[in-house]
């Protein structure tokens, strides 16, 4: 009896083990199979809740029908350039894809940064809204896609502009007597403009632009009318116009310190939809002399050079510029869409705002893509300061700048 025990014992030992080795063998393949799954690295600047929707929402369908894994990870804008450097130096490239500032593109293509997309452009939809199929062409060749576009729209109070029977303005001759008659019934500037004079020079190059001036000149006949138009209009102005950021003109609008003032279209979201301040309205914006003009921001796709999985970069990118998932950034984030075929499904109460933005985007033309614009941009803010803070004589100012701007461009 005893033996039959010890037998029967070591049978069930044997399978034991074997099944043991069997749960092993499985355990290690499976290990090995994960290991051998692809992943793709991406970098982008989000917020928590835009992380939560890319994250939740976008990326586990592109996972699931590339058999892939999407490391998306946070990188600032700012630090985009140093990471690319640092691994391009060491030869060890980890990114695969980088969603980068529209107007701070160049800088990565004119230091090798960034690969060579022209070969691809086929996959930009024919749906692009304007020059935006365009936008992230440099030096005749395509190193960015779009993405996620954007351009300031024209915020104004209804009740306050019904109360004092004005109409927005569509002209600079209309935006000055608007800006005047609103200090002169309120007493103070209540016709805001986003212009601190540092960084981006958004407004400022519309109004450039718009009469037909050049950046890369600043004294020429266009940018000298834009800066003695501005000259006469800044003391009409709110004295908020120099201070006057994303966050703090959502607060001028929302608490009627200013009844006008353009921004990101975002802001509806904020000011209207969550702050309830339905008198808050759009449009596209104003005429300038020569044109119409508006400045396009956002952010476009990229992939570093050397990426170790460039044709799976190139789907994911297409993958984000298709309809449905434009359409899910447009439900869940309140971004713009670069498409034309999203709007259709936008809730009714954006469609106004997005209707403005549309038209901004048509016309809508990134900052100068030239190697020495972050120096340039600060020449032009300067003379805005002389001009606009100082009263300095508009041509002799621009004469001064444009010498310096000269020196740039030949250096």
């Amino acid at each position: 009896m005893k033996k039959k025990s010890l037998i029967i014992g070591l049978l069930l030992g044997a399978l034991l083990c074997t099944s043991m080795v069997s749960c092993a063998k499985s355990a290690t393949s499976e290990t090995k199979e994960k290991a051998k799954k692809q992943t793709l690295t991406v970098t982008m600047a989000l917020s928590e809740e835009e992380w939560d929707v890319m994250r939740n929402k976008v990326i586990p369908a592109f996972e699931a029908s590339n058999d892939v894994e999407v490391n998306a990870i946070q990188v600032e804008a700012s630090n985009v350039k140093k990471k690319l450097i640092s691994m391009k130096e060491s030869n060890k490239m980890e990114i695969d894809v980088i969603a980068q500032d529209v107007n701070n593109m160049s800088s990565l293509v004119y230091e090798g940064l960034v690969e060579d997309l022209s070969d691809y452009t086929s996959i930009i939809p024919a749906e692009s809204i304007g020059k935006l199929s365009k936008a992230g062409v440099i030096d005749g060749k395509t190193y960015f896609m779009p993405y996620r576009p954007n351009a300031e729209i024209n915020y104004y109070n209804e009740i306050m502009f019904d109360k004092y029977n004005l109409e927005v303005p569509t002209t600079w001759n209309e935006l000055y007597e608007t800006a005047k008659t609103l200090k002169e019934k309120e007493g103070l500037g209540r016709l805001c403009l986003k212009m601190k004079l540092n960084g981006d020079i958004i407004e400022l190059a519309e109004f450039i632009r718009s009469a037909g001036g050049d950046l890369l000149v600043l004294n020429d006949e266009g940018s000298i009318e834009a800066f003695t138009f501005l000259q006469k209009l800044w003391p009409e102005l709110s004295a908020d116009t120099i201070k006057a950021g994303f966050s703090s003109t959502n607060t001028f609008l929302a608490t009627d310190e200013v009844y006008y003032c353009p921004n990101w279209p975002f802001s509806a979201n904020i000011i209207v939809k969550d702050g309830g301040k339905k008198e808050i309205k759009s449009y596209a914006g104003f005429e300038g002399p020569k044109s119409y003009s508006k400045t396009l921001g956002g952010e476009m796709l990229g992939i570093p050079a050397g990426s170790p999985n460039k044709e799976l970069a190139i789907k994911f990118i297409q993958y984000l510029e298709s309809k449905d998932v434009q359409e899910t950034f447009m439900k869940e984030n309140g971004w713009a869409s670069f498409r034309t075929d999203t709007y259709q499904n936008v809730d009714e109460w954006q469609k106004p705002y997005f209707d403005s933005l549309q038209k901004a985007l048509e016309v809508a033309t990134p900052l100068p893509r030239v190697s020495y614009w972050s120096e340039a941009q600060q020449l032009i803010n300067d003379a805005g300061k002389e001009i606009l803070l100082n009263n300095a004589d508009v041509k002799t100012t621009l004469d001064k700048y444009a010498l310096k701007l000269e020196a740039l461009r030949t250096k």
